[in-house]
């Protein structure tokens, strides 16, 4: 596997396109972080980090709304990749869908909103822009 963030973006796409509930993931640093991320700002219902062999696992439950069984998340798209790095200064944040998504830095202070971003004055690596 070439770009182990993608694969979780994608587990928890397909999650969400197939109605799962849950969805397990191969765990590491990053991906625990960016989980957590999306748990913090309620795309996600909850998670769980499980250290079963090797490398462990994180299960994280998917979010919908009780009534029209409409998905939190819309839209979950990578932008920087091993082949093409994305990386923006202070001045040049992005703001997805108007400050109501949220983009995932990877910034020299760790993992971060653009929001949270902005208010530290940093930037960093674009990861994924959520909404």
């Amino acid at each position: 596997m070439t770009d182990p963030i993608a694969d979780l973006l994608t587990r928890i796409r397909n999650g969400i396109k197939a109605n799962h509930k849950v969805v397990e993931i191969p765990a590491s640093n990053m991906k625990k972080s960016i989980t957590k991320i999306l748990f913090e700002k309620g795309y996600i219902l909850n998670y769980k980090f499980e250290d079963e062999g090797p490398q462990g696992k994180i299960k994280v439950a998917l979010k919908y709304h009780p009534e029209t069984k409409q998905p939190a998340i819309k839209v979950i798209k990578s932008i920087s990749t091993p082949g093409l790095r994305k990386y923006v200064g202070k001045d040049e944040l992005p703001r997805v869908l108007n400050g109501l998504g949220i983009a995932i830095l990877s910034t020299s202070q760790g993992l971060m909103t653009d929001k949270e971003a902005r208010v530290r004055n940093i930037g960093g690596e674009v990861i994924c822009y959520v909404y």
